[in-house]
């Protein structure tokens, strides 16, 4: 057994690796730049993480996804490893401690956010650190042609930049051919390194449905379909309605999207994954470190806005290689409202710089002021404030993020913390001149530990439960000691963050480039129409529309989709259609020929050829020349 077996058997009590896992392990231990193209639930983190604890130093882990950052150091910690996480929300105090313990403390694994690497204090630390790894998690994020391109992505080239040695590792789980290569250039790779699994999921069948009634027929498949399922509607409002229908009807489901609190979202993703609940109704929000092999149903109610978001969705069915099924329910109406979308999503350029310059309004921030500032920022009170519409205003913040100019973080709940300001026995000095205040520091002493070095998460639930007293009470000491300066008390926030990256601008001199507005919009009307393709097609497999619309050429038909089904119903079984194509393959690879002369040399009836044929053409396997003939498009 190598180390690399021994790690993942020590650490995750795995005995092997996962197909395309140790190609990239090995790759990067041996000091090359790497790109990962792993499908979602691929095991994408093991292929840092093993290397790393098999190396001399620690990695650094940028990722975008704060809550999904949070969930992985938090995993870490429980094996024993040790972890940290740097984002926007954390306070000065707090960054210093994590980067001497990145120096001192024997970190492994340091996870950040994209906006942190351009600060000062973390660059002039990151020169002192032993770091053997970058790893980039969704690395599509810094291709301006990724579905979610985010600006400060393109900062990553800077760790490159100070540490010129050290390989990168970038990984994601969807990216079409031109994304593939715009990610190696933009993190300046020394050469071309791409491992990549086929996207095929043999035990996954894609239905679509053209369904007026989409409840009832939701009820149906459930009710038929007695294993852990996940329905993705668009909007929190449709979440919990359809919940309570499902509820209503017999189904045990819960609903779960962005702006519950983090204990009802665990404790509801906790009930799911032990199957309590059968159905989870969710809007994207969930599916952020979902680790759950045995989901049997994935179903759109609502089409999604490209077929890399459907396919990670979708993707989340039958991870335990059983059979499973991806269903996307379509009206006509849909396609209506997914392409108004386009509109939504790219408000008018008048309207972006209206919001930017009503921003800096808010926020008090004067012309020349602000860069690197980070400030609270209660979307729904600014658009009260200035009479937007709030996902025009949303959009158009994230337009003018793509353009560089501030930043808004996904964090929407930052708990409660505190760190303990003073030395052990200065603590000690205070609690006998403070009598009221003894009991309550001994019961934090004994609920948590790193209180002295640490910023440490709080529950004021759990304590108001343990001392039997109200959580106002429990907040009102936690002040108290604040203002003595015994601790350094954060208290709990539920609002994101706004970083201005660069000095508040004169209206003037904001700019929508066309790389930043038009194209990305015309990006979204290519990526939009696929979806509406995929949803009304009535000749290509889904299986194979959905692969080579990732670049992997003359991919198979599955034989187990709608599609295929149908044209099995048609008289052609899998089987059937399998001998012919072989047979007409077999022909055309040596030579071109006309139709009848094909017919002539086949062994089957001329009706079925004809069908194989058909669905060929479909499906842009061969193409007709004059003549009659035809001829592989592959030659």
């Amino acid at each position: 057994m190598d180390r690399f077996n021994k790690i993942l058997k020590e650490y995750w009590g795995y005995e092997g690796f996962r197909p395309l896992q140790d190609e990239i392990i090995k790759s990067v231990a041996d000091g090359k730049d790497t790109l990962g193209l792993m499908p979602t639930g691929g095991g994408k983190s093991l292929t840092f993480q093993v290397p790393t604890l098999a190396m001399d130093g620690l990695c650094i882990v940028v990722s975008p996804l704060i809550a999904l950052m949070k969930d992985q150091v938090l995993n870490l910690k429980e094996k024993g490893i040790k972890a940290e996480l740097l984002y926007s929300g954390l306070y000065a105090r707090e960054i210093e401690i994590i980067l001497d313990k990145c120096l001192f403390g024997g970190i492994k694994f340091l996870y950040i956010s994209p906006e942190r690497i351009r600060s000062d204090v973390f660059q002039k630390k990151l020169k002192q650190m032993n770091v053997c790894l970058i790893a980039i998690d969704e690395s599509h994020c810094i291709s301006q042609w990724g579905y979610d391109f985010r600006p400060s992505y393109l900062k990553i080239i800077q760790l490159r930049e100070l540490l010129p040695q050290v390989p990168v590792l970038a990984l994601t789980a969807t990216a079409t051919p031109e994304v593939v290569d715009d990610i190696q250039d933009r993190l300046g790779f020394a050469k071309k390194n791409v491992f990549r699994k086929s996207f095929e999921r043999e035990n996954l069948v894609y239905l679509v449905r053209e369904i007026e009634d989409k409840r009832r027929y939701l009820l149906k498949i459930l009710t038929k379909q007695k294993g852990s399922s996940v329905v993705y509607v668009r909007s929190r409002k449709k979440c919990k309605e359809l919940s309570e229908f499902l509820k209503t009807n017999g189904i045990k489901a819960e609903f779960y999207h962005a702006g519950l609190d983090n204990a009802v979202k665990d404790m509801r993703q906790e009930r799911w994954r032990d199957g309590v609940v059968q159905v989870m109704v969710a809007t994207n929000a969930f599916g952020m470190g979902i680790d759950k092999s045995d989901v049997r149903t994935v179903v759109h109610l609502d089409l999604p806005d490209t077929l890399e978001a459907y396919f990670q969705e979708a993707g989340r069915a039958g991870r335990d290689g059983k059979r499973a099924y991806a269903v996307m329910l379509y009206s006509n109406p849909d396609k209506v409202k997914l392409l108004k979308r386009i509109s939504t999503t790219f408000p008018e350029p008048d309207l972006v710089k209206r919001v930017y310059q009503s921003v800096g309004n808010f926020l008090q921030v004067a012309e020349g002021a602000g860069r690197d500032s980070v400030f609270d920022f209660d979307l729904g009170l600014f658009c009260q404030n200035f009479k937007y519409n709030v996902l025009q205003a949303f959009n158009s913040l994230k337009i003018l993020q793509r353009a560089g100019y501030l930043e808004l973080t996904d964090d929407l709940e930052h708990e409660s913390r505190i760190h303990f300001q003073v030395e052990r026995d200065d603590l000690y000095k205070f609690q006998v001149s403070n009598k009221d205040f003894d009991a309550f520091i001994k019961m934090l002493l004994r609920s948590y530990t790193g209180l002295f070095t640490d910023f440490v998460p709080l529950n004021i639930d759990l304590l108001a439960k343990r001392s039997n007293t109200k959580k106002e009470v429990i907040a009102n000491y936690l002040k108290e000691l604040s203002k003595y300066k015994v601790i350094q008390y954060i208290p709990r926030k539920k609002t994101p963050y706004l970083i201005y990256t660069q000095e508040r601008l004169p209206l003037n001199f904001i700019k929508l480039t066309k790389e930043v507005y038009q194209e990305r919009k015309d990006n979204l009307s290519l990526k939009i129409n696929s979806v509406i393709n995929y949803a009304e097609t009535k000749t290509t497999c889904r299986s194979k529309f959905l692969l080579e619309y990732f670049g992997q050429g003359n991919a198979p038909k599955c034989g187990f989709c709608d599609i295929c089904k149908e044209a099995e119903e048609k008289g052609l079984t899998k089987a059937e259609y399998k001998e012919i194509y072989e047979e007409i393959i077999s022909i055309l690879g040596t030579e071109i020929v006309s139709v009848t002369r094909l017919i002539e040399k086949s062994t089957h009836s001329e009706e079925r050829v004809l069908e194989v044929i058909r669905f060929l053409k479909d499906n842009e396997e061969i193409e007709s020349l004059d003549g009659n003939k035809i001829r592989l498009l592959s030659l």
